[in-house]
């Protein structure tokens, strides 16, 4: 009895640990109206279920979208990872060459010794920042795909919501319906997508101040070193491409003139008047 307590004290414990049953996929919606027993209602009539449809359709393109997305991410992890290895082995490298600098008293030696263990050793540290950073953006958008997949439910629950009220106002009555099972079931996962929404954007928050460190080690770095890095930086602002290339590097802007108008443009010049001999 002691050790069957012990285990189920322990699968406790694991459970909280992985976050527990609410972490789980939201499970398919249990209630569902065939659209053959409305088919014969008119279009102009069914309004509601054709743009609950279409909601429907674009959270499940949100979806797939946030899966790419996650996808994306893990392989930033992993190559930021790797390339942090690359930063440790040029660390390790730049302090054996210290000590042999040191051994030869020559100052000049020592002096670039210094310099090269310092550059190493703050690449090393954005290195370390910047895996962190592409960890908690990994861990949001984790978070977003199981946003999206409550999101999708919700939505289909309104299309089939829609679908049920039409049927009842037409007083269409299939064997088994019972019209407020849909409106509990539409309720029930409107809370669960309402809910989501905040995990979201605290994940969202954990990232950006990620981000705001490795970006802070990595321009210490880029400034001693003598160099701009070419890292990927996933939650970037994204730049707009506005219509005077004077206004931003390469024709990016933050948009285009007052109002989003595009620029004046500049009026024709006056027609020049002709020669006193010409057309005479």
């Amino acid at each position: 009895m002691r050790v069957t307590a012990f285990a189920c004290a322990v699968a406790v414990v694991m459970i909280g640990a992985c976050g527990g049953p609410q972490d789980e996929p939201p499970k398919p919606l249990s209630r569902h109206f065939d659209d053959m027993y409305i088919a014969a209602v008119p279009i102009e009539e069914k309004q509601a279920v054709i743009k609950t449809q279409n909601d429907w359709s674009v959270a499940k393109m949100e979806k797939a979208k946030a899966d790419a997305d996650q996808n994306e991410a893990g392989v930033l992890v992993d190559v930021a990872k790797n390339e942090r290895e690359a930063t440790r082995l040029d660390e390790r490298s730049a302090q054996s060459r210290k000590k042999a600098a040191e051994q030869s008293a020559d100052m000049t030696r020592i002096n670039e010794a210094n310099k090269e263990v310092a550059g190493t050793e703050l690449a090393r540290r954005a290195a370390d920042e910047r895996v962190g950073y592409l960890e908690a953006y990994r861990n949001w958008l984790k978070v977003q795909v199981r946003g999206t997949e409550h999101n999708m439910y919700w939505r289909e629950a309104q299309f089939e919501l829609a679908k049920a009220r039409v049927a009842r106002s037409k007083n269409i009555q299939p064997k088994g319906f019972v019209y407020e099972e849909f409106e509990r079931q539409e309720a029930d996962r409107a809370k669960k997508s309402a809910g989501y929404k905040d995990k979201v954007e605290r994940e969202r928050a954990k990232a950006l101040d990620a981000r705001t460190r490795w970006l802070a080690t990595q321009g210490e770095a880029d400034k001693l070193l003598g160099k701009r890095n070419q890292f990927p930086d996933p939650m970037a602002p994204k730049q707009v491409r506005g219509t005077d290339p004077t206004q931003g590097s390469g024709g990016y802007t933050v948009g285009q003139g007052q109002q989003g108008t595009p620029p004046p443009q500049q009026p024709p010049p006056p027609p020049q008047a002709p020669s006193p001999g010409d057309g005479q």
